[in-house]
């Protein structure tokens, strides 16, 4: 109730990729295609995890975790983009702050997840003796349960603070889906607060955990140089190359977004970037894992034997 007080505005109206009919029915084919390749894809990697008992090791633990997080991640804004891509683009102010609350819980905890998978990675390769020791069933679950914990009290935080904001005047935010960034501009009452978490949050989320997983994979990149063979040196790499794809894929997208904005890069111009981590991104992780995953594709030919013909 003290949320709809402070606000006089009922809805918002998000800005859609075009006005065209024509266009419109094109990217809402496209983003329907996407959207049943990632919550398929995600969901066949949680199942095919779980089933399979010699798949429940540390590395496909972060892995079942990373495509849950995809699926809540999708499922959050692409079912109402398509809706308002057939309709009106509105979203109502409580839909708007769930929105947020939910994609931001996700985003922030697949930065969190990409580092400690980093961490496994160099666990397994810089400290073979002591991994089982290292990467123990306890230390996964803390691990899990802080990248969780730590990105829900940050979106907490901020959505409390969002919440309190009065919103009595524009009501056009200048993107396809609600988040922070392009909903601050359209409050008339001081924003200074938020702006300041918005900063505190892309230092440690972004900027903190990137340097942490270059760390980690400096590591890693050493300790593979000195192992003698080359078939060594190939099997070393293979095991953690498609996290480092898919990482390197996400922070691309999240720095041009809410890092560059900062420094003079227009939220209009990062709109279209955004479809990468919404969607593209989730619907080319399990494409990712599973097709460079020599375990991952033997167990999903078990499960599913026509999609490996």
């Amino acid at each position: 109730m003290a949320s709809q007080n402070q606000s006089s505005v009922a809805e918002f109206i998000l800005q859609s990729f075009s006005d065209n009919p024509r266009i419109q029915i094109l990217i809402f084919i496209l983003f329907l295609g996407l959207f049943i390749v990632a919550f398929t894809g995600n969901s066949l990697i949680i199942l095919v995890i779980t089933l399979n008992p010699g798949l429940h090791t540390p590395m496909y633990f972060f892995l079942v975790n990373l495509a849950l997080l995809d699926v809540l991640s999708t499922s959050t804004v692409v079912p109402k983009l398509l809706q308002n891509l057939m309709t009106k683009n509105t979203i109502s102010y409580g839909g708007c702050i769930a929105q947020i609350y939910f994609l931001t819980w996700c985003l922030g905890a697949e930065l969190l997840l990409f580092t400690a998978m980093g961490y496994d990675r160099y666990a397994a390769i810089c400290q073979p003796l002591h991994y089982s020791t290292i990467m123990s069933k306890t230390t996964c679950y803390l691990l899990a349960s802080a990248v969780w914990a730590f990105s829900g009290i940050n979106i907490t935080i901020n959505i409390v603070m969002t919440a309190r904001l009065s919103f009595c005047g524009p009501n056009v935010i200048d993107h396809f889906f609600c988040e922070i960034p392009p909903l601050l501009p359209l409050s008339c009452s001081s924003t200074y607060g938020n702006n300041v978490m918005v900063v505190v949050a892309d230092m440690f989320f972004a900027i903190i955990n990137f340097l942490l997983i270059l760390l980690s994979y400096g590591l890693i990149i050493s300790s593979i140089l000195k192992i003698r063979t080359k078939e060594g040196k190939k099997r070393a790499f293979s095991t953690c190359s498609s996290h480092l794809i898919v990482a390197t894929m996400y922070y691309c997208t999240i720095i041009y977004i809410y890092i560059l904005p900062g420094l003079g890069q227009s939220l209009q111009e990062g709109k279209v970037a955004s479809v990468f981590y919404t969607i593209v991104t989730p619907a080319l992780n399990p494409l990712i894992y599973s097709l460079r995953n020599k375990d991952v594709k033997i167990a999903l030919g078990k499960l599913c034997p026509c999609l490996m013909k």
